[in-house]
This record gives structure tokens, sequence and C-alpha cells, in this order.
């Protein structure tokens, strides 16, 4: 299907060479694929400008296509655009010194080289139960985006930047002495080539404006506080490069009520009542996807003991393997007592009074040494 480059730039088909740069600049500037990212669309309608352009902005092009249509522009020597960088290539050497792309996006024709926008910073919160799988957070951001009213040109609507008189557009005046001649940036436009005469309303005529943007933040498995994740082309544009900065996401992982993380362990304190501590048995211990298990816990285990739970920890963030589940004990000394369980520990009380354990009679023999040395 044949397709009419007028109709894609949106002039009129006596329209003049300027008219059709202009045409041409707006729709480049509006579709730039690093302004829009995410967006295809946008990177074929960028496509589509420059083709039309490649064909309307010559005038031996133009000749054959307004008189033998699209069909009549084979072997007429049209550029094959295969990217981004194709273009700005091609059209960096028709213009000379960046052309269309040095004036409005950026000095250099390379994109991997053009000026980038201001970069942001974010902390953004977590759970341990999102550190152990992974997940996604949504986090609102307040940034600079381009001004929909003016394209971010800065240029009231109907309006265009005017070249800077100063200058005569080139950003840079040269001032000589003697025989040393020293480039400075222009004083008049800041090295912008232009000046704005009518500034958009919307935008007083920066071509940013205050928005709230929703980000999603992919969380890695096993992440750790401290973390710093890099979300490239997240960040605010530059207004004239229309290039985005990069956001910064810093990862803080909040404190869990029963869990204390040690790299990929976890600790957890577990009480005890003494007879289980003082006989051994089993225990019912928390994990952190919600599910308990039970612990052996040993006969005669002791205030501050830990039992180690195997693969019950974090996923370490770069090998993925799982840290252990510690458990610390602590034995539990019931505040308050039936008559029945007085009697019981009375009993047991006297019942220690005369078989004294190794670690009693050590401390026992230790206390009078002290006392009559003293």
């Amino acid at each position: 299907m044949a397709r009419d480059y007028y109709k894609t730039l949106g002039v009129e088909p006596e329209a003049s060479q300027e008219s059709i740069k202009k045409a041409y600049r707006r729709m480049a500037f509006r579709y730039h694929p690093d302004r829009n990212p995410e967006d295809p669309e946008a990177a074929e309608k960028f496509k589509a400008a420059s083709e039309a352009y490649d064909v309307l902005g010559d005038e031996e092009k133009r000749r054959i296509y307004d008189r033998y249509g699209e069909e009549g522009l084979k072997g007429a020597g049209r550029h094959d655009f295969r990217s981004a960088d194709d273009i700005f290539e091609t059209f960096s050497d028709i213009f000379g010194g960046g052309g269309i792309f040095g004036d409005f996006f950026g000095r250099n024709s390379n994109s991997g080289n053009r000026r980038k926008g201001r970069s942001l910073r974010v902390n953004v919160e977590v759970s341990l139960e999102d550190v152990e799988t992974g997940s996604q957070k949504n986090i609102t951001l307040k940034k600079k985006d381009i001004c929909t009213d003016c394209d971010g040109e800065g240029a009231a609507p109907g309006t265009e930047p005017a070249t800077c008189s100063y200058c005569r557009g080139y950003g840079q005046v040269e001032q000589r002495q003697g025989f040393f001649a020293m480039r400075t940036t222009c004083p008049r436009c800041g090295g912008k080539g232009t000046i704005i005469k009518s500034p958009c309303t919307v935008c007083g005529g920066e071509g940013l404006v205050n928005k709230k943007s929703e980000v999603q933040v992919e969380v890695p498995v096993g992440v750790e506080s401290g973390t710093r994740l890099k979300m490239p082309g997240k960040g605010e544009p530059d207004p004239e490069t229309g290039v985005r900065g990069d956001l910064y996401c810093d990862i803080t992982v909040k404190e869990h009520p029963l869990f204390l993380r040690r790299g990929p362990d976890l600790v957890c304190n577990l009480p005890l009542p003494y007879s289980l501590a003082a006989l051994g048995g089993t225990a019912e211990v928390p994990t952190l996807n919600s599910d308990s298990v039970e612990a052996d816990v040993p006969k005669g285990t002791r205030n501050g003991d830990v039992l180690r739970l195997k693969g019950l920890g974090m996923p370490d963030m770069r090998t993925g393997k799982k840290g252990d589940l510690l458990i610390k004990t602590f034995i539990e000394v019931p505040q308050k007592l039936t008559r029945r369980q007085e009697e019981l520990l009375r009993e047991l009380s006297e019942i220690e009074g005369t078989h004294i354990s190794p670690e009693r009679e050590g401390f026992l023999n230790k206390l009078k040494e002290y006392v009559k040395t003293h």
C-alpha cells in the first residue's frame, strides 16, 4: 500500500522546505525512542516520519515522488533506516554539525553519548516475605516530565523557538585575544542556539512540568538492606535531548516481629518450658512462610542453646542457596504456679539439694575458695 508522506508529516503538498523541516522536527521530538522507551508504536512513528523526511526533505526525491509516487523512488537512493542511530547518522551527514538532531537531541548524534536528564533516588521498603520469594513494588514518584502542551520545546503552541541572534544558532561564541581564539557557551541562549520569545503557559518555557508517575520495582530474591537497584531510563528527561536519566532504588528490609536476619540465616527466639528443656522432646517452631515445623529439643537443653534447622533461612542473593533457621532457646520461669506445681517444684528442689550436679559442685568449690581468701 502506497504511503502518503505529506500526510505522515502533517503538511500540505505545496509546503515549503522550511515547513517540512519544522514538521519533521516536531514529530521526531515527540516520538523520539529515548523519550518513549516503553512505547513501540512511538518508535514506528519516529521511523515513518524519518522515511517521509528522507524523501520530502530532498528536492530531487520529492520531485520524483510528486510525479510518480513511491513506486518511482526505486533506485533513487533512499535510506534503509534499521535503527534510531541510522537516522541520526544519516541526517547528521545531510545537515552537518548535527543539523536537526544536533540542535534538538544533543550535539553528538550517537545516542549513547547524548545528554541525559536528572537521575533520581528513592528508598523502597520491603518485608522479609518479599525478599524470600522476590516481588514487585509499585511506587509513586513526583518528577519532572515532558510538557505535553508544547512537546517539550518550551514555546507556546503554534510558535517556534527563534534562532539566537547573538550566536546565530551555534550555541557558542568565539572570543579572540591576539592569535588565540576561545569558544564559550552563548550567554544569551545558554548554549541552546534558540531563544523562546513566546513561552508555553503550562511549563513557563522550561519544557518540563511536575507530574506523578507510578514505577514498578522488581525486588530480587534474597536482596539485603543497603542494596541499590538501578532502573535505566526511569529518571527525568533532558528538556533538549529527551533522554531520560536513571532511577536508583535503595532497598530497606523492614524488621520482622519474629525473625532476625543474619546474612542468609534467620534467628528466632523460642521459649521452652523447664520440663521440656530437661526431659527433651519436640517443640513447634514458626517459619517465614507461616507454616510451622517441629524441632527436636535434646534432653538437657540449656538457656541460650541454638537449634539449627537446615534450609529454612533466606535465599542468598548471588547463589540462591537458602541459609538455616537458628532457634535460640530460653527457659521459661513461670510467674504463677498452681498448688500442685508448687508441691512438685519443692519436691524437686529437695532432690536437687541432695543430688548436686558436677557444674554446681564446681561452682560451690570455687565459692568456698573465694570466701577463704577474702
